[in-house]
């Protein structure tokens, strides 16, 4: 009882389960009548049963017979090689040892014998049945050998189900071989579905829920396929950026980033996998996707190749890139492999460290401000929405956007001034006071279309030495370049 207090249980509830069979547990059974299993080596008197005196030195015999040729030894052993004229008085026991008893004693055979392996291991994990198999047995054995079990913690999971939560079950049809999937979708898939499912009670599995996750591979995968052609021409030693020389939006990712890699790596340390991909998904669709890639976009194909805006985004990309290819080995291991070959050309990925982005000193007011400028963002898209619902403006980029607004809200979307604009992904974007709640106000541009940029600007066609193109565009290809401070 002593040892399953000093055992860490994941879920916590296998604690109970175990201390209450073990509260409850009869005399141990160490011996089946089978015909299979791994004998129980003893030659007993043919009438008295007694066991033969030299007992002891008859097992190390016969052990060392089994190591050197296997099980058979055993059965094929002519009791005559080792009992000599004794041998007509006694027989060999047809018992074998019980399953659970010889499965209990691997940490003996295994842990203590093997060179590399610790003792007593890290983690069990088997399934929830196992509290009054495996997990008891070798506690047991393990109490009686060394005084301890041969595990710090356990790992309990369920059983896999169908859909519909039925056991499968052959006679059913409703089996999805493990084998199946992976040829048919790969092995990344399946790898994925198993990770990102709550082990702790039963597993569900069907053709609608594969398809789900590989809809979440595919975001996963092209949000990294985003991240590796937009640093295709970058180099960190050469081209990456000091974080203080940083636009303000890619400190912010680079902020969030470390954020959930933080929250990964606590979820892997209680082996809540689960947990982890959701937040690796969400990164990757909402913060990445949804938010920072989509502005990032104009930055990465409007701005000279080399110049500060563009290499500012650049390096937070590598950051970013370098944090989740290491976060997602454990689960995603092929793909994570695939991109450590292409970007690091060197070792393996599962020869690394965790990544450590840069850490800023304010990074938590930064989290904060950018926080509250994505719901602002989220006011103005929903409004440009409806309007497009309407057919009273195409794309984003045709609308003119008016922010009203007051105190903090007027503050905050101020501070950005013209590129508000790109935050909002609208060609044109300012703030006037309003009262109350911030709202939004849109109307249509009716400005020329920059063929570069896309962008709808009055001073597209301003330079005639360069026909339908914008200002910054002109300035980007052939001047100073835009200055950017925040996006």
């Amino acid at each position: 009882m002593q040892a399953v207090e000093d055992t860490e249980f994941f879920p916590s509830w296998g604690r109970a389960r175990l201390e209450a069979m073990m509260k409850s547990r009869p005399d141990w059974c160490v011996s089946r009548q089978r015909n299979w299993g791994v004998p129980i080596t003893f030659f007993m008197h043919k009438e008295t049963g007694a066991l033969h005196p030299r007992s002891q030195e008859i097992l190390e015999e016969v052990a060392r017979r089994v190591e050197q040729k296997g099980i058979e030894a055993w059965f094929s052993l002519d009791p005559q090689e080792v009992l000599g004229a004794d041998a007509e008085h006694y027989e060999k026991a047809g018992d074998t040892l019980d399953v659970w008893f010889d499965s209990g004693v691997t940490h003996a055979c295994l842990l203590k014998e093997r060179e590399g392996l610790k003792h007593p291991a890290d983690l069990y994990l088997e399934g929830s049945d196992q509290h009054r198999g495996w997990f008891q047995s070798s506690l047991l054995t393990g109490c009686a050998t060394d005084g301890h079990a041969p595990y710090e913690a356990l790992l309990t999971h369920g059983f896999v189900v169908d859909g519909k939560g039925m056991k499968m079950s052959k006679s059913k049809g409703n089996v999805i071989a493990p084998q199946k999937v992976s040829d048919t979708l790969g092995a990344e898939i399946l790898r994925l579905w198993v990770a990102s499912t709550d082990y702790s009670g039963e597993l569900t599995i069907s053709d609608e829920i594969l398809k789900r996750v590989v809809e979440a591979y595919r975001r996963i995968r092209n949000t990294l396929r985003f991240l590796l052609a937009n640093t295709a021409d970058f180099v960190m030693a050469d081209h990456g950026l000091p974080a203080e020389q940083w636009l303000e939006i890619d400190r912010y990712a680079v902020a969030l980033t470390r954020q959930m890699q933080d929250a990964v790596l606590a979820d892997y340390r209680v082996y809540s996998f689960h947990t982890a991909v959701q937040r690796l998904h969400n990164f990757c669709s909402e913060d990445l996707g949804a938010f920072y890639l989509d502005i990032l976009k104009d930055r990465l194909y409007t701005s000279g190749p080399g110049s500060r805006a563009r290499r500012s985004a650049q390096t937070a990309l590598w950051h970013i890139l370098q944090t989740l290819t290491r976060l997602m080995a454990p689960i995603l291991s092929f793909t994570a492999e695939e991109i450590w070959a292409l970007n690091c050309k060197a070792d393996s990925v599962f020869l690394a460290v965790w990544h450590e982005p840069p850490k800023q000193a304010d990074e938590d007011l930064l989290i904060a401000r950018w926080s509250r400028l994505r719901e602002l963002r989220g006011l103005a898209t929903k409004r440009i929405e409806e309007l497009r619902a309407a057919g009273q403006v195409g794309s984003s980029l045709q609308a003119d956007l008016t922010f009203l607004a007051e105190g903090t809200d007027y503050d905050l979307l101020s501070s950005l001034g013209d590129d508000l604009r790109f935050v909002t992904i609208t060609s044109a974007a300012k703030v006037a006071p309003g009262a109350g709640e911030t709202r939004v106000e849109v109307a249509a541009l009716g400005h020329a279309k920059c063929e570069r940029c896309w962008h709808v600007r009055p001073d597209v066609n301003a330079d005639p030495a360069h026909p339908g193109l914008c200002g910054r565009c002109v300035s980007n290809l052939h001047g100073e370049g835009e200055k950017r401070d925040y996006a």
